[in-house]
């Protein structure tokens, strides 16, 4: 009697070491899928939301971690998850040193929109000054403020992007979706997963980041993002 009670003792302790010993993680990614096995391709069994506690039952694989879900196991990618157990060493706090760095205004703007003011003044006065037939002075002025107007819209007025974007070819990227505040919910196709980041605006350019890499995307117009880099491929407004 003596021998079963402390074989079930050694019992329950091992039982909760390998239950402690099971790594715990966080989801990072809206939504993040739940496979049936390692493939990318095979059968979803569900999905799990951002901030989502789950046990790692398995994480031998270089790219992708099994996990324990309520239906069950399954697998899932690991660039989307956060170690959170153990709970790494807390470093000593290093007071950091803050050097205020001074940087000029950019005024390129403002100089060319002057130049622009400038030469549109010029030419208007020159046919107003030199031109005796009225057609050709009213079809002079109307050429002059239609360059001026595209001047405008093309260097001075910032670009700006909304909705969704579609990928029209295979990429790593099936879709780029703009949302307010300077928001962009990418679809990743590879590790199939939603994740949303930050944009900025740079002329023709929408830059932001995505994990480690750099996506840039060239505004050709208001339907039309072109892809550069490893996102390379055309990308239409749904």
């Amino acid at each position: 009697m003596m021998n079963r009670f402390f074989s079930l003792l050694i019992s329950l302790v091992l039982f909760s070491f390998s239950v402690n010993g099971q790594d715990l993680y966080k989801v990072t990614a809206d939504k993040l899928n739940v496979r049936e096995t390692k493939d990318p391709s095979s059968k979803k069994i569900g999905f799990v939301p951002q901030d989502e506690n789950v046990q790692v039952l398995d994480s031998t694989d270089a790219k992708y971690f099994k996990i324990k879900v309520t239906n069950g196991e399954g697998w899932v990618s690991k660039d989307f998850l956060q170690r959170i157990s153990p709970e790494p060493v807390k470093q000593p706090q290093v007071q950091k040193v803050v050097v205020e760095q001074k940087t000029s205004k950019d005024n390129s703007k403002l100089f060319f929109i002057s130049f622009i003011v400038l030469v549109m003044i010029a030419l208007l006065y020159f046919i107003f000054k030199f031109l005796n037939s009225k057609i050709l002075m009213a079809i002079s002025t109307c050429i002059v403020l239609a360059v001026g107007y595209l001047s405008y819209l093309n260097f001075i007025v910032e670009k700006s992007v909304s909705g969704k974007y579609v990928s029209i070819g295979d990429g790593d990227y099936q879709s780029f979706e703009f949302k307010p505040a300077n928001a962009v919910v990418i679809e990743d196709t590879y590790t199939d997963t939603l994740i949303t980041t930050k944009y900025d605006v740079e002329g023709d350019m929408i830059k932001f980041k995505q994990q480690e890499n750099t996506i840039l995307l060239l505004i050709r117009d208001n339907n039309t993002l072109v892809g550069e880099g490893f996102t390379r491929g055309t990308f239409k407004k749904n």
